[in-house]
């Protein structure tokens, strides 16, 4: 079985954990055994995911979202202290990676859904020094067929604000709740823009001519954890589990 620090160390390098700030305290969160057998994988550190890990015989979670953040109180006592309890107590050890993973060019939630739109992302979505989200360009696709396929890949419902064009090539994504980028896409003069949480921001969206598709947060960002699994799978030879905890938003 691979030794824990093995698998830290390589996912630290490989999401790169050190290129961007964030408020999310990436990397190894909870340890447990040393070594590890199963991998279960998830969105969101939580007792159900814990309490499902533990049925799934993994001895390690991986989330996007996990338990410590930079701008929380710290502080372990009741129900955050129940959560670190059940972990140790049941030798599961919880890393979690944020933004490294929305913004990683081959595993990322924004490089995996333009992947599956058949658009390779090529561009920043903002003029940041660490950028999150990216652009691609796919094949003249209608904004409807766009919506149906992201509907049915992650059993999700869309909203789509459909004020710009009706076919579609040029393609930008930040996964969940990312609204506020729509006025990035519009400096980049994107035809679609993909993201998780809604918010109203029709009258923007209308004036400046532009389509808009909120696909959910949760649905937004599960395919990067479950791109990282198979990363570990083959890179490991490991069992892996994932573990479908969806929260309607």
């Amino acid at each position: 079985m691979p030794k824990l620090n093995k698998i830290v160390d390589y996912l630290n390098e490989y999401l790169e954990i050190e290129e961007i700030d964030d408020d999310s305290w990436n990397g190894l969160q909870v340890e447990g055994e040393k070594e590890v057998s199963r991998i279960a994988f998830s969105v969101t550190a939580g007792m159900d995911v814990f309490k499902a890990a533990k049925k799934e015989n993994a001895d390690m979670i991986i989330v996007h979202h996990g338990l410590f953040w930079k701008k929380a109180n710290p502080s372990l006592k009741g129900w955050k202290k129940d959560r670190v309890k059940f972990l140790l107590e049941n030798k599961i050890s919880l890393y979690a990676c944020h933004l490294p993973l929305d913004r990683h060019l081959t595993v990322g939630n924004n490089a995996q859904i333009l992947k599956f739109l058949k658009a390779q992302p090529k561009k920043p979505m903002e003029n940041k020094e660490k950028n999150i989200g990216w652009i691609g360009e796919c094949r003249e696709t209608s904004i409807e067929e766009i919506k149906q396929r992201i509907e049915e890949k992650f059993s999700t419902k869309c909203i789509l604000l459909d004020y710009g064009k009706r076919k579609v090539k040029k393609i930008g994504v930040i996964s969940g709740g990312a609204p506020h980028g729509v006025f990035g896409a519009i400096e980049k003069e994107v035809d679609l823009f993909i993201t998780g949480d809604p918010s109203d921001i029709t009258e923007v969206v209308k004036d400046a001519k532009i389509n808009v598709i909120f696909a959910g947060h949760y649905a937004s960002e599960t395919v990067g954890v479950k791109a990282v699994s198979e990363v570990l799978r083959k890179e490991f030879n490991i069992e892996t589990v994932f573990i479908d905890a969806p929260t309607g938003l």
